[in-house]
């Protein structure tokens, strides 16, 4: 297949900085070149979103913002499989799973295309005391101004439209840095944005040649609103880095805790398990990740989630039975394999897996009773190793499981209402599913990462409702209607 040439999508003429190749993580080809740019790019890129906003005579009207995403909607529907090929060649996603992301994105555009609707100013009573009489006041609501996304690897098409379809809904020119790895599905789709009708000064994408020129065009003071999506520390870094007044949402990851009650139906909550550990091969920011079991079954259920992981396929991710495909870089790999190799030589079994296939793929893993204070136990694993942890006492099992700094979504597994509601209450996170896996999402959801996980409340309508600003007008008159005489 011919390596492809792909530029940035930016509403003006702008010089190349350079170009960075894009490999298939499974084999490590080249399939494309991305033009990169630098400072000079950025600031094009921002004297085009902030001349956009600030001419208020030209902001799209509401129903034509909604009529541009339903479009892209068709468009993207009309793509779909050359676009899940895509994620998985430029991802290492296995197509089966690409195919669902599509499809989500699809949902998500129709999604964003029905909020401006749903949201609308309210009356704040101003007859409720004296000081008010002769005022009517009424709230609408403004958009809040340019918007930056920085995005990560992993759902290089559905975590683009969550970042930028609701600041299209909600009226915000915005500039999408796509990860470096997975830059193709980005690209593509601001091209499908405006093939639909919105203007390019509306979405703005393009690559950055360093890191130092991200952070600049995040830290600069023409930016409203910092959507970021990627590592604790990054993320961290560039919220003190924002000019005052600057919002953001930030979305990190976490090591997801699971609680398993000791009379489960093992034939139910296995194949949630292995779903939501090794979906992605784990690299997901809610991946099942530490596993406490009651004594009476750990071991059992311990054993019975390796038969099912060993029996999943991890190959070549655009064949359409692959399971499992690779991790981003190899250095991925290595560094999966280091922490492993850690906690079995401190005393953890290994149970399936426990060792590279390749420079590119991991075997799907599971651990038993790993230490509490190994790296696998204690920090983001983001690769298929699912570490299962034997309890006596629930109480003890959650305190456990909200050990860490991370707190995201967690679950419980039981069949008993009592034990379903003790735990959920007790666990610290923002979700907490019950007798499902810790990664299940639809993309209307709120979504939030606490503590280290990251600040601010993901999700279609939570990420537009931030992008907006309420305003308010208070209207002074003396007419009758308002102060009616006294009886």
């Amino acid at each position: 297949m011919p390596i492809e040439h792909a530029t940035h999508r930016i509403g003006a003429a702008v010089p190349v900085a350079g170009s960075l190749t894009v490999h298939n993580p499974f084999d490590r080809r080249p399939i494309a070149t991305v033009d990169t740019v630098d400072g000079d790019g950025v600031e094009l890129a921002l004297v085009v979103a902030d001349a956009a906003f600030r001419d208020r005579d030209r902001w799209l009207a509401d129903f034509r913002r909604m009529e541009i995403l339903r479009r892209a909607a068709e468009l993207l529907s009309g793509r779909a499989e050359e676009f899940a090929l895509l994620i998985a060649r430029e991802g290492g996603k296995p197509l089966v799973d690409a195919r669902i992301e599509v499809a989500r994105a699809i949902d998500g555009l129709h999604c964003c295309a029905e909020l401006p609707r749903l949201e609308g100013g309210r009356e704040v009573p101003m007859r409720a005391s004296s000081a008010g009489q002769g005022r009517l006041a009424f709230t609408t609501h403004e958009p809040i101004g340019p918007v930056v996304a920085i995005s990560a690897f992993n759902h290089p098409l559905n975590l683009i439209v969550h970042q930028v379809a609701p600041a299209v809904a909600a009226g915000c020119p915005v500039i999408v840095k796509p990860a470096e790895d997975t830059p193709l599905s980005c690209l593509r789709f601001i091209d499908v944005l405006h093939e639909a009708g919105l203007p390019a000064c509306w979405a703005q994408a393009l690559v950055t040649d360093t890191t130092k020129t991200a952070e600049a065009l995040a830290a600069d003071p023409r930016v409203a609103f910092l959507s970021f999506i990627g590592s604790a520390r990054v993320g961290w870094h560039l919220r003190s880095r924002l000019a005052p007044g600057a919002r953001c949402a930030l979305e990190h990851g976490g090591a997801a805790p699971v609680i398993v009650d000791r009379g489960v139906d093992m034939a139910e909550a296995i194949p949630l398990l292995a779903k939501g550990g090794f979906y992605h091969a784990g690299q997901v920011c809610v991946s099942v990740q530490r596993v406490f079991a009651h004594r009476d079954i750990a071991l059992r259920l311990a054993t019975a989630l390796a038969e099912t992981a060993s029996m999943l396929r991890v190959d070549d991710p655009a064949l359409a039975d692959t399971a499992i495909g690779p991790l981003i870089r190899p250095g991925e790999v290595e560094r999966v394999d280091l922490w492993v190799r850690e906690a079995v030589a401190r005393g953890a079994r290994v149970l399936c897996g426990g060792e590279p296939l390749s420079s590119t793929c991991y075997a799907p893993t599971v651990l038993f009773d790993p230490p509490a204070d190994a790296k696998v136990s204690t920090l983001e694993l983001f690769g298929p190793v699912i570490c299962v942890y034997p309890y006596e006492d629930a109480d003890a099992a959650i305190d456990a499981a909200n050990a860490l700094a991370f707190a995201f979504q967690a679950a419980v597994f039981t069949r008993e209402l009592e034990f379903a509601l003790h735990a959920a209450a007790r666990l610290a996170g923002s979700a907490v599913m019950i007798n499902d896996h810790t990664a299940f999402r639809t993309d209307w959801m709120p979504f939030a990462g606490l503590r280290q996980s990251g600040l601010g409340t993901g999700g279609m309508r939570d990420t537009f409702a931030a992008l907006r600003t309420e305003k308010l007008m208070v209207w002074h008159t003396r007419a009758p209607a308002l102060t009616p005489p006294p009886a």
